[in-house]
């Protein structure tokens, strides 16, 4: 049966106040995913959100479509220094139970490439099928409510907010990390963990446009909204996607760079093959007694202005028959195998998501609980699990969710 969907939070769900059962710190899609489940187990819950607006960073993903989940999440989709610790949690809800849930509501949703799921409406559609869950569990809402402060009081967590104190035994964070800081993003979680002495690995930006130094923007910033299909790899080939890669005023962006940016680290080059699933030299051999300018000739493949630039960075914009074989060898590797080593990234304001943050090795995977410290979870963007673009780092945060408010 098609459920209603809720167009609000409870206006009266103010207070932060009194004694819960659980706590969960930060109404995104793992806060609220969480809240929910336990809220429907009978749990007494209370959710807290310093911002003022609920779910934004639901409400911008997919171009305001929510990517919501990929059909094809694995464990081999996420990065992190524990890489086995995503396995039980996304084994056990898949994204198969997440689309259940949506067709529950009536939601309409289509399929995009790779796997990737989107509303056919609006992201609006999700955050009120997660506030109509929290409302089913009877969940109590404060927001926006900013935490002032955590303690531990034999076996219960109090939490100072701006609305009040709050106790329970269980604390759930899930309070994200460290993109769109327009938006509220904050280092919370990061100081609840190195609070409770559980280490924290180094946050980065991940999903995120590249800069290029001056010397290449010189050479290509002119290329800005040009598109191309690219094979892109670093860490000597360990790490590779192919998607398109956007050249942008500022470096270079699109599917693949955003892809290849959770692997890539500072000073390490990247490197791009422009022509995929073709040998690039023996191409150009075939063509070794043209007349025609190598510019020419590679712009029947790629961008014709990126195939100028291209050319006259390589000093290439010359009659093919006027090349060598050796010169086309090295022209032909370096379209295979184009070298670019990215000043850094566009950082935090530009990242989809936070790479690194609470260390996995100190947590349960099967329910997000921190070892050392009896009642305290993590869940969603604020532990060291890191999807690929696609809807990945959704499906995170519906299984950790789910994986914590089964058991809080």
């Amino acid at each position: 049966m098609k459920k209603a969907l809720a167009r609000a939070v409870s206006p009266s769900a103010r207070a932060a106040e009194g004694h819960f059962d659980a706590i969960v710190v930060g109404a995104g899609a793992a806060g609220m995913m969480c809240a929910a489940v336990a809220g429907k187990r009978g749990r007494r819950v209370l959710l807290i959100e310093h911002y003022r607006i609920v779910g934004e960073k639901i409400r911008i993903s997919g171009g305001g479509r929510c990517n919501f989940t990929n059909i094809h999440a694995t464990p081999a989709n996420y990065l992190s220094e524990n890489p086995d610790f995503c396995r039980s949690a996304l084994a056990r809800y898949t994204p198969a139970h997440f689309i259940a849930l949506v067709e529950r509501y009536g939601i309409g949703y289509h399929e995009k490439t790779l796997g990737q799921q989107f509303c056919d409406n609006s992201s609006h559609d999700i955050i009120a099928m997660l506030q109509s869950e929290c409302a089913l569990g009877n969940v109590h809402w404060a927001m926006p409510c900013d935490v002032e402060g955590v303690s531990l009081d034999g076996n219960r967590f109090i939490v100072a907010t701006s609305l009040g104190d709050a106790t329970a035994p269980s604390l759930v964070v899930a309070s994200g990390g460290l993109t769109v800081p327009k938006i509220g993003a904050t280092p919370f979680g990061y100081r609840v963990a190195e609070q409770f002495d559980i280490p924290v690995v180094a946050p980065r930006p991940a999903l995120v446009p590249l800069a290029l130094p001056p010397e290449a923007l010189a050479q290509y910033g002119e290329l800005a909204g040009v598109s191309v299909d690219v094979d892109v790899a670093c860490r000597g080939g360990r790490a590779r996607f192919r998607e398109n890669l956007l050249f942008t005023h500022r470096g270079l962006s699109g599917p693949a760079i955003l892809q290849i940016s959770s692997y890539w680290q500072g000073g390490e080059p990247l490197t791009i093959d422009l022509l995929p699933g073709i040998d690039a030299t023996a191409w150009l051999n075939e063509q070794a007694a043209s007349s025609a300018r190598v510019d020419t000739l590679l712009g029947e493949r790629l961008p014709r202005r990126l195939a100028q630039q291209w050319c006259t960075a390589h000093d290439a914009l010359r009659p093919l028959r006027e090349l060598g074989t050796q010169r086309l060898r090295s022209l032909g590797a370096a379209l295979n195998n184009w070298e670019i080593v990215p000043s850094g990234t566009l950082g935090y304001n530009k990242a989809e998501v936070t790479a690194g943050g609470v260390d996995t090795r100190y947590l349960s995977s099967r329910t997000m609980a921190a070892t050392r410290v009896p009642g305290l979870y993590f869940i969603g963007e604020v532990v060291d699990v890191t999807g690929w673009l696609g809807g990945y780092n959704f499906q995170w945060a519906w299984a950790s969710g789910h994986a914590a408010g089964s058991v809080v």
